[in-house]
């Protein structure tokens, strides 16, 4: 009967030794296969994330831009108005000290427009691009190249390459 209970344990010993590699294997497999799923999908989160964080990052400073643009839009009828001030002809002294005074104030006012990223738009002697330019007249003139600026009523302004104004100008034609 030993002999027996020996024999029958032997066998099952075989039998379970055979088979427990082969489900070890297949565990291992399914762990294994678990596991690149997780890593996968932690990968595909981390860039998600990463172009979430860009993804913001860029609407900010749009946003930003556009709230700066908003302002300076309000402020260009101010440059304008002191520029008509300057080209006004005054013959008095106090006229000129007057003028002075404005001109203090005008370049002030574009030195802060210019730290804020504001270019003003070259006009007289270019020629008109609809991109930056608004022509609200045309002349006949002779020696001027056909589409040349011959005037220039309002500047133009850019804040970075964002237009935030084009110039409003005089334009020849041939």
């Amino acid at each position: 009967m030993a002999d027996e209970l020996n024999d029958t344990s032997e066998e099952t010993w075989a039998a379970a030794t055979e088979h427990a590699p082969a489900d070890a294997g297949e565990d291992i497999g399914g762990v294994q296969r678990q596991r690149d799923d997780y890593y996968d999908r932690l990968l595909r989160k981390t860039a998600e994330f990463d172009n979430y964080r860009k993804r913001i990052e860029r609407e900010r400073v749009q946003q930003a831009e556009a709230a700066a643009a908003d302002l300076i839009v309000d402020l260009l009828p101010i440059v304008d108005n002191l520029e008509r001030a300057l080209r006004a002809d005054a013959g008095s002294e106090g006229a000129d000290a007057y003028r002075r005074g404005v001109e203090l104030i005008l370049a002030q006012l574009l030195e802060t427009l210019r730290k804020r990223g504001v270019k003003t738009i070259e006009a007289l002697g270019a020629d008109f691009d609809p991109h930056v330019h608004q022509a609200v007249a045309y002349e006949h003139a002779e020696g001027r190249r056909d589409g040349e600026i011959t005037e220039e009523f309002s500047r133009g302004y850019l804040l970075g390459d964002r237009l935030l104004r084009p110039a409003m100008v005089k334009v020849a034609k041939g």
